[in-house]
């Protein structure tokens, strides 16, 4: 009878391990089968489709976030996210003004991404240690709303602690990290990298931003996104190198998010007041409608200067810093959106022509050296008629002083053997040399005993005042959206010098100021040798 027992109870046992086991394999099978269809929508989430991409259906799918409102909803992509989605590449930087929802689709598809592709490392760097913790609450989020079977299956995490989730089904990993270490990405191999407010990552941030993309391999996604903070510092500096370093340029202003707007009757009393030229222009260019023009001009009320950066409207008012602008910004913008294009563009558009050469005129050239090398400075010569002042043609480009003595020449002996400044501060010289003994060219403006034109700290601020007070007083007399271009990123800085911001370059003002300061000199031009060239 015991015998009995005990061989029943054996038995039973046996039973019962090998229905766990059975469970414990059918649960496996399950697990790897959803593995197997995790993979599979991996492979499609780059796919068009009617409705988008498959990433925004998968999203709206499996995804909730917390709208501005607070409610728990699902992941449906807006104007601005859409955009984005529609012409991203593999690596990104996004100028944008703020709460857009970005940086949510930006970590909402790298998540798609890390929970569909095996092997792959996701990690989203922010600014300070509260947007990193409020980052990853957001990527939590996602995970405890997914369906329940994939949570505790095929989705099983590992680790979970306040900045990394771990998918070992996957061999998969989402990382959160601040901005504030140098050797971010050591030892890493990153397949996708979202770099949040960069603008806002400090004095290291050029240092941090070359250690992360080290870790990137080829095939692998970059996002820089940010709203702009003031010009200089290494996100403005990337923003103005996307088209050189590769980057894809995507930028959004504030109308793109549907909700800003005010209607109603606190409308109506926003727009009391008429309408600015500033604001009839965007309602023509960009169709904005009464309760955007409302919200607009509360945001002024609100913000101040400071309204221009956090609510962007361009790619370039928005990085002007408040209080640090040199030049009439006002002037600037006016004169930006009066532009014609050029009569005729040579050398890839290096040099641009706006009024040619005719007979009997005097011309004046301003010409600013540089090295020649391809992440430095550029030369710069820009040509002026002698008597109105107007600018005619603009010559902008890497060259060597060997090159650059060259094209003055031909740009010199084009406009009537035009007087020609060269600023003969260092790479100056070697240019001067140029064209004294390979060039021939004459005339060149002389001070007493040398040729050139000589910056120092006396001449340049004097030089510059008259710049400026003429690009208040005669903005049609520029033509060039290149100079414009620096002129809003020409600032005063922290020790009281004026200059070129942090990123930006002032070879175009000088070329011209020196051009401008030598014909209100008085100086002689003689009469022209020859006819103009055609």
């Amino acid at each position: 009878m015991g015998h009995l027992r005990s061989t029943a109870s054996v038995r039973a046992g046996e039973v019962g391990v090998t229905k766990t086991t059975q469970a414990r394999a059918a649960k496996m099978k399950h697990q790897g089968t959803d593995l197997e269809a995790l993979m599979a929508l991996g492979k499609r989430l780059d796919q068009r489709t009617k409705r988008g991409s498959y990433r925004e259906v998968l999203a709206a799918s499996l995804l909730r976030i917390r709208n501005k409102r607070g409610r728990l909803v699902k992941l449906e992509t807006n104007l601005a996210q859409r955009e984005f989605e529609l012409k991203c590449g593999a690596k990104n930087i996004v100028l944008k003004a703020r709460q857009m929802g970005i940086s949510t689709w930006v970590a909402a598809r790298f998540f798609l991404s890390t929970i569909t592709r095996p092997g792959i490392l996701t990690v989203q760097v922010a600014h300070t240690q509260e947007a990193a913790e409020e980052i990853f609450r957001m990527v939590h989020r996602f995970v405890e709303n997914l369906p329940q079977d994939l949570k505790g299956g095929a989705l099983r995490r590992s680790k979970s602690n306040r900045r990394q989730l771990v998918f070992p089904g996957l061999d998969s990993e989402y990382r959160v990290e601040t901005a504030g270490d140098a050797n971010a990405g050591r030892g890493l191999t990153i397949q996708n990298l979202h770099c949040s407010e960069v603008a806002r990552w400090g004095a290291n941030a050029p240092e941090v931003l070359a250690s992360l993309r080290a870790a990137v391999p080829p095939g692998g996604e970059i996002v820089l996104e940010s709203t702009p903070n003031g010009m200089g510092g290494a996100f403005y500096r990337e923003w103005q190198r996307a088209q050189e370093t590769g980057y894809v340029q995507h930028f959004f202003p504030w109308w793109m998010d549907a909700g800003y707007r005010i209607d109603g009757g606190e409308g109506k009393e926003l727009l009391d007041e008429a309408l600015g030229d500033d604001e009839v222009r965007l309602m023509e260019k960009y169709g904005l409608g009464a309760g955007q023009i409302a919200f607009r001009r509360q945001m002024r009320k609100d913000f101040g200067e400071r309204a221009a950066e956090e609510f962007a409207e361009d790619a370039a008012t928005c990085f002007v810093a408040s209080g640090s602008a040199v030049f009439d910004t006002a002037k600037i913008e006016a004169r930006m959106h009066e532009l014609a294009a050029p009569l005729d563009s040579r050398e890839n558009g290096r040099i641009l022509v706006w009024l040619p050469p005719a007979r009997g005129r005097k011309y004046i050239l301003g010409v600013d050296a540089a090295g020649g090398g391809a992440g430095g400075d550029y030369a710069c010569v820009q040509v002026i008629d002698q008597v109105s002042g107007l600018q005619c043609a603009e010559l902008y480009g890497h060259y060597t002083p060997e090159e650059l003595a060259a094209q003055a020449a031909r740009l010199g002996r084009e406009y009537n053997h035009a007087l020609m400044v060269v600023e003969r501060n260092n790479h100056g010289h070697a240019v001067l040399a140029m064209l004294e003994r390979v060039e021939h060219y004459e005339p060149l403006f002389r001070n007493h005993r040398y040729a050139g034109w000589v910056t120092t700290v006396l001449t340049r601020p004097t030089m510059l005042e008259r710049f400026g007070a003429i690009l208040v007083t005669s903005p049609e007399l520029f033509q060039s959206r290149r100079l414009l271009g620096e002129c809003r990123g020409f600032v005063r800085h922290g020790d009281g010098r004026i200059a070129a911001s942090e990123g930006s370059h002032d070879d175009a003002i000088m070329a011209l100021a020196m051009a401008l300061a030598v014909r209100d000199s008085g100086y002689h031009v003689p009469l022209p040798h020859r006819r103009p060239t055609t």
